[in-house]
């Protein structure tokens, strides 16, 4: 993948973290608000929490060759 792929992709990914944290936000403001008591909404956070750090890693990854993003 050359640089200006990287830095697209690397766009994409920090765009698509960013609309997870949202969705995490607003996940845990309802738990919370349900004291904590929702299956349904605890299951969608942890795939959510999951799905995000699947791209922190691959943004991790995209550096690995220490090239300018």
């Amino acid at each position: 993948m050359n640089d200006d792929e990287k830095g697209k992709r690397f766009l994409e990914l920090i765009d698509e973290q960013n609309n997870l944290q949202w969705s995490i936000v607003a996940k845990l403001s309802s738990l919370v608000n349900l004291k904590w008591n929702s299956d349904e909404l605890q299951q969608e956070l942890e795939s959510l929490i999951e799905k995000h750090s699947k791209i922190t890693k691959e943004l991790n990854s995209l550096d690995d060759n220490s090239s300018m993003l």
